[in-house]
């Protein structure tokens, strides 16, 4: 059983994604039923829906059509991690709209595309400690260079449950591992970080191979080890390097030599626990 942790739907008919006019391979439609034709045939069973980085106008709105999606018969969608702006006054507010609604697992505002100070602010910090208590998660994206800004987030709310994407985004392409690893190695050593093995490809270039991936997704497993590790798909992200089935074959290998135990947990038990999913 595989539980996608990292499903990005898009449409554009009901919602703006101001980022896509810079990314024209992702610039189109990507549909759930497009997404679930090939999820099933490869074992997904269970999806959350990853926030896509729509207009700030449409956050909820987006949040209320992953849900109605989810109340289609058969669908796999149980929940969703909604995005936000802890940077403004107003959370607390939202905060307590999305704790009302069980479908909410978590949050996550993308950190690579605004300033290096923003998670550095004083609203935004409060408001990253306000999730403390509360069940529910923080996906932290960041490129290396920014991981110390992900560690001091950890440090200062140690009562929240943070998830780190795509093992850091490691600049596979390049062939890149530092200061990625040392950084890695040391996010890890907190206990409110689980890392999120997903949509690496999308990053490894053209030419990858699962050896290309390996030290940089077993370095992120040995560094969090089996009880902290989750998969997520990055789909449709993860076109850019091959697509789900090829990312879903890949892992596979990945995990080729490890027991069926650690296996388990990092394709769906860790996750079933972290976001208490049925």
């Amino acid at each position: 059983m595989i539980i996608d942790t990292h499903l990005h739907l898009i449409d554009r008919s009901a919602l703006r994604y101001p980022w896509l006019a810079g990314v024209p391979a992702l610039n189109r439609d990507f549909s759930y039923e497009e997404y679930a034709t090939e999820a099933q045939r490869v074992g997904v069973e269970r999806v959350l829906h990853m926030e896509v980085d729509v207009d700030p106008a449409d956050i909820e709105a987006e949040t209320t059509r992953v849900e109605g999606l989810s109340r289609q018969s058969g669908s796999m969608l149980v929940g969703a991690i909604a995005s936000c702006r802890p940077e403004e006054a107003d959370f607390a507010t939202y905060l307590e709209r999305q704790r009302a609604n069980p479908f909410v697992k978590g949050f996550r505002r993308v950190l690579h595309v605004v300033p290096d100070d923003l998670s550095e602010g004083a609203v935004f910090r409060d408001n990253i400690r306000r999730l403390g208590g509360t069940s529910l998660t923080f996906d932290l994206v960041v490129l290396p260079h920014q991981i110390p800004k992900a560690i001091a987030l950890a440090d200062l709310a140690p009562d929240v449950q943070f998830v780190l994407d795509h093992c850091g985004v490691p600049d596979i392409k390049g062939n890149s591992e530092h200061p990625w690893r040392e950084h890695m190695s040391e996010i890890a050593r907190r206990p409110n970080v689980t890392a999120k093995i997903s949509g690496v490809v999308a990053y490894a270039g053209p030419a990858w191979t699962v050896e290309t991936l390996r030290p940089y997704v077993e370095h992120t497993i040995a560094a969090f080890g089996w009880d902290r590790v989750v998969w997520g798909s990055d789909w449709p992200v993860c076109t850019l390097g091959g697509g789900l089935s090829t990312w879903v074959a890949a892992t596979h290998a990945l995990l080729s030599g490890c027991s069926a135990s650690e296996r388990d947990r990092l394709l769906s038990g860790n996750a079933r626990k972290l976001w208490q999913l049925k």
